[in-house]
């Protein structure tokens, strides 16, 4: 039992000795730091969370099955833009059906890159329309080689919400 006190009090001697000033000599100063990294990591996560969430649980995905429609792709979701000479901007679509019985609501048309931009439709596309996701490639900053780009396209389809896009475009100098 005197063992186990002594031990005790071993620990608490060295616990103070740590927090003391001769080990940390700007504990304060540590100790807010620590604790100001701790918030930014975990809001951090929690952003994340925020993100994923914004993706899957979108109105009209997975959780409302009642308003998921279908797409058909009327062009290929692949397209090769060929070549182009360095700076030069370039256009690509991607046209499509609504051929389902609800309205067809792109959430989002997001670019795999900056030097891509996306241009979808901003109201639902009826059942049986047809409408087009445009996006602008600008080869500006890109190195003279064959380049992939992707855009990912989230609505409220069956089976899947995400749909990829792709093209392909060779920048020259």
């Amino acid at each position: 039992m005197r063992f186990i006190y002594i031990f005790e009090r071993l620990k608490l001697t060295a616990f103070s000795y740590i927090c003391s000033s001769q080990f940390f000599p700007d504990m304060k100063r540590f100790l807010f730091v620590l604790t100001a990294g701790l918030i930014i990591i975990a809001c951090n996560q929690d952003d994340k969370k925020v993100k994923q969430g914004v993706q899957t649980n979108s109105p009209g995905t997975a959780k409302d099955s009642a308003a998921l429609t279908s797409i058909l792709w009327l062009d290929s979701t692949f397209q090769n833009l060929g070549k182009v000479t360095k700076g030069q901007v370039v256009e690509v679509a991607y046209r499509f059906r609504n051929t389902g019985d609800k309205p067809l609501i792109i959430y989002e048309a997001r670019a795999g890159c900056g030097c891509t931009v996306t241009n979808p439709p901003k109201e639902p596309i009826a059942p049986g329309a047809a409408e087009t996701i445009r996006a602008k490639f600008d080869s500006k900053n890109q190195d003279a080689r064959s380049h992939t780009k992707n855009i990912t396209v989230i609505a409220n389809t069956t089976p899947q919400q995400t749909h990829n896009l792709t093209f392909s475009v060779e920048v020259k100098e």
